[in-house]
């Protein structure tokens, strides 16, 4: 599932237009703090001793197996990364049925364990959502969340398939366009890359990034789309599975139109969850006596918006989608977002301004993307997700699942209704309908799914940890509001650390109490 909100595609017929890119990219993570630089006083004086892996990933050349090292220096870019990061580029076959043939580059980025040489496990692998997500530009923003396992563990991110410096997809009209234009310039300018970025093959790069970190096994954290990529790499190389979290799990039981049912579905019942908080605790409350009445007032102000946009700051308009988006991110983080959002609601339905409510939105999705300039986040995301998902219905179906979706949800149902087009007219075809995700004889991996998580609903933690097999899918439940537990919960953070640092998963069926409970 796609942490977002659905990018629209062109409609089939004779009227032929671009796709309208999204107002706002919701990715899978909790909530983003400002970059955190660690002191190098707690760093460790003790020479560093590099791990090595004997276990290769079969099938490839020694050229980019036993032949190949990660050669590290100081980072370049972002920014953010030029002080206490190294950056380095993997050489990964384009096509692994083909692995002689073309290669390409992918970028990694390091923070050095800080702990003593014999406390360290290995590599933290981090996928912090998307797809479409930049792993370089993350890991400095988002170090924070992750910094208590700097004393075991060397925190590695990476650009996945398309996205950022790793054969970025481009859909623009010039190089430094990272819009979409039309499906045929992402044909003219990637259409060699297009086959090859979808998750399955991201996750054989895994598998090469874990021999060349020397990991026998990898230990990997993933966050929203993040657990798709975590679990496919379980089902791919069950024996290479290490110690791994998948967090605000999507549903691998779930072709790509189930799975925007119920996220807009998920999304409905967090704005009720929202509209009951704010008659009982706000005054005034912008939404009135409760879900219901909100629900009417939303329409309204979406009928109004749809005649006559608010302004949003910046030369920007506010119509109703922009008003569905921009009200979903506020509720991806939980009953963190509700002041501001009642805040932000009464702005705009009182005085017709929709800079707050616009502002609150960028700067939640701008902050969670890790965004950089050139960031070409929408179209990987596009391309990613039309790699992995093989559905290509025909236009009568298409208009069936658009009324269902709009009929899911009063509010938000009408906006995510576009979504159902997103790969109809992609030129290549996608993999699979489903996630596979079996990984029998893995060792355990932890799934921890939100009891509110409006992006990626709780069932579908719950169907991960059944579909990766017996003694594998150890299942952790947050009873808490918003998208992402870790390390906002402290329950979850203390049971998540302690597996991370042991090997140790909780006992089947634990539950964290939280803002739900």
């Amino acid at each position: 599932m796609s942490d977002a909100r659905p990018i629209r595609s062109r409609r089939p017929g004779p009227s032929i237009g671009a796709r309208i890119l999204a107002v706002v990219v919701l990715t899978a993570i909790g909530a983003v703090s400002a970059w955190f630089q660690h002191d190098a006083r707690g760093r460790s004086t003790e020479p560093r001793t590099e791990f090595t892996a004997n276990n290769p990933p079969a099938g490839l050349p020694t050229a980019l197996t036993t032949g190949q090292h990660l050669h590290w220096s100081r980072c370049t870019s972002p920014p953010t990364a030029r002080t206490g990061y190294d950056c380095a580029t993997m050489k990964a076959p384009l096509d692994y049925r083909k692995p002689d043939g073309r290669t390409i580059d992918v970028a990694l980025i390091r923070r050095k364990a800080t702990g003593p040489n014999a406390r360290r496990i290995g590599s933290l692998v981090l996928d912090f959502g998307g797809p479409g997500v930049s792993g370089v530009s993350g890991l400095p923003e988002r170090l924070n969340q992750y910094e208590p396992f700097l004393d075991r563990y060397d925190l590695v991110s990476f650009d996945p398939r398309g996205v950022g410096a790793t054969i970025p997809v481009r859909c623009g009209k010039t190089p430094d366009d990272t819009g979409y234009d039309s499906v045929d310039a992402c044909v003219k300018y990637s259409g060699a890359l297009l086959p090859h970025v979808g998750t399955s093959h991201t996750a054989r790069d895994l598998d090469l990034m874990r021999y060349l970190l020397g990991d026998e096994r990898l230990h990997y954290f993933g966050v929203s789309y993040g657990t798709a990529l975590g679990a496919v790499y379980a089902h791919l190389y069950p024996s290479h599975v290490g110690r791994l979290v998948l967090e605000a799990s999507v549903d691998p039981t779930e072709d790509l139109d189930e799975a925007q049912v119920s996220q807009v579905k998920a999304i409905q019942a967090a704005f009720d969850r929202f509209a009951a908080h704010c008659a009982a605790r706000i005054r005034p409350c912008p939404t009135g006596d409760g879900p219901g009445e909100a629900a009417r007032r939303m329409a309204r102000l979406a009928d109004r918006l749809e005649k006559k946009p608010a302004p949003a700051g910046g030369g920007r308009k506010l119509d109703a989608d922009g008003l569905a988006y921009a009200v979903s991110a506020h509720l991806r983080l939980g009953t963190g977002g509700w002041s501001p959002l009642a805040k932000a609601l009464t702005a705009l339905i009182d005085h017709h301004d929709g800079h707050p409510l616009r502002k609150g939105a960028d700067d939640i999705g701008s902050a969670d993307r890790a965004a950089t300039p050139g960031d070409n986040n929408l179209v990987a995301r596009t391309a990613i997700t039309c790699a992995d998902s093989s559905l290509r219905p025909g236009f009568e179906r298409l208009e069936r699942d658009r009324a269902r979706i709009k009929a899911a949800s009063p509010v938000f149902g009408a906006a995510w209704s576009t979504g159902v087009y997103l790969c109809y007219d992609w030129p290549f075809g996608g993999e699979r309908a489903t996630l596979q995700v079996d990984a029998d004889g893995a060792a355990p991996v932890l799934v921890v799914g939100g009891i509110g998580d409006p992006i990626t609903p709780y069932s579908g933690a719950r169907h991960m940890a059944r579909a990766l097999g017996d003694g594998v899918g150890v299942l952790l439940t947050a009873e808490e509001d918003g998208h992402g537990t870790y390390p906002q919960n402290r329950c979850v953070a203390e049971t998540v650390d302690h597996y991370l640092r042991t090997g140790r998963t909780p006992a089947a069926g634990k539950v964290c109490r939280g803002s739900m409970s």
